[in-house]
């Protein structure tokens, strides 16, 4: 499996994810390398030839998981020569990237990486980006299909519910209530999962309860406080799924310092790094997650074959990744990663990210 060998791979680097706190959002995003802010005029210029300029948009600035991802864009680009510019909010809102989409775009870059806050609030400005001639690649949160060139999917959405649908089953006796704790309420991977969770609950575990769903706005305090209201507010609550890591990670820490410690199972998706101690000290069993770092650098060298004109975004087009290997796109615009892989006590300590 792509996946497994890739990780395999990461467990002999150093990829080490150290905790940045949120800078404050720039007024005007800084110009990639080589490039100069163009006048509003000019926008409908198509990108300079030459190196490959590439603006990476995560949700919000200090987030660990999209550390990770840049290293993996970073590493991709100087492979094929390219230049990567980091921009972006301290918050993770609906339209607070529009500005720095809309800065990329009079600038002329070669392409935008984006993971979405929302589906749709930067839809005009992507489009904008796109009639300019940039290439705009999602990875991690999609747009709305028509808003992008490619989506570059971490995994299936049916895929990332099951098998945290799954791991909290075995963690609980597949009985009892069980919460959410997901990260903001427009984002659009988190709502899909949620949904996709729901049908698979009802479906296949039928006594399994999920009896709230609560947003931590991929904060870490705010995310430590809803993890604390939800055991106060649901006293028969048996597990808690976090799919964001920001959130399992706050949420772990506020149950290893608690009663309710060995009590409440908590699964979903985390890093290595983040949860370690978590696991280690028996607080966390076992959760999930793909490679950010390969995520990244998928998407930057998807960005690559879509500016080289090796492809268009369309269904069957292939391209090859780096070391990661060949992809084919999907029928709805999309290039997929690969499948979840699950962590527990037996094989964390083989990973460092």
């Amino acid at each position: 499996m792509k996946l497994a060998k890739s990780l395999a791979a990461v467990a002999a680097a150093s990829l080490a994810l150290v905790g940045c706190s949120s800078a404050p959002a720039a007024t005007t995003p800084a110009a990639p390398a080589g490039t100069s802010s163009a006048p509003a005029e000019t926008t409908s210029a198509p990108p300079a030839s030459g190196p490959l300029s590439i603006t990476f948009l995560p949700k919000n600035l200090g987030n660990a998981y999209f550390d990770t991802s840049k290293k993996g864009v970073e590493a991709a680009a100087a492979a094929f020569g390219g230049t990567v510019t980091e921009v972006g909010p301290a918050k993770a809102t609906p339209d607070a990237q529009v500005s720095y989409i809309n800065t990329a775009t009079q600038q002329q870059v070669g392409a935008l990486i984006v993971s979405a806050n929302d589906k749709a609030a930067i839809c005009d400005a992507l489009n904008e980006a796109k009639a300019a001639g940039v290439k705009v690649v999602t990875f991690d949160s999609d747009t709305n299909p028509e808003c992008r060139d490619l989506f570059v999917n971490q995994a299936t959405a049916d895929g990332i519910a099951k098998v945290q649908i799954d791991m909290i089953a075995e963690q609980i006796g597949d009985a009892g209530e069980i919460a959410i704790l997901s990260a903001a309420a427009n984002a659009t991977n988190q709502n899909a999962w949620i949904e996709t969770m729901k049908t698979e609950l009802a479906a296949s575990h039928p006594n399994i309860k999920l009896v709230d769903t609560v947003y931590g706005d991929d904060d870490d305090q705010t995310s430590f406080d809803k993890t604390a209201a939800l055991l106060q507010s649901h006293p028969k609550l048996k597990g808690i799924i976090s799919p964001t890591t920001v959130g399992i990670a706050a949420a772990a820490r506020y149950l290893s310092t608690s009663d309710f410690k060995g009590k409440v199972a908590l699964t979903g998706l985390g890093t290595p790094n983040q949860m370690r101690e978590f696991v280690e000290d028996g607080t966390v069993t076992e959760f999930a997650l793909w490679n950010p770092q390969d995520l990244g650098a998928l998407a930057a060298w998807a960005a690559k074959a879509l500016a080289d004109g090796t492809i268009t975004g369309k269904e069957g087009d292939k391209f090859t990744a780096g070391d990661l290997g060949e992809y084919t796109v999907a029928a709805d615009g999309s290039v997929l990663l690969g499948e979840p892989y699950r962590f527990n006590k037996e094989n964390i300590g083989n990973f460092d990210f």
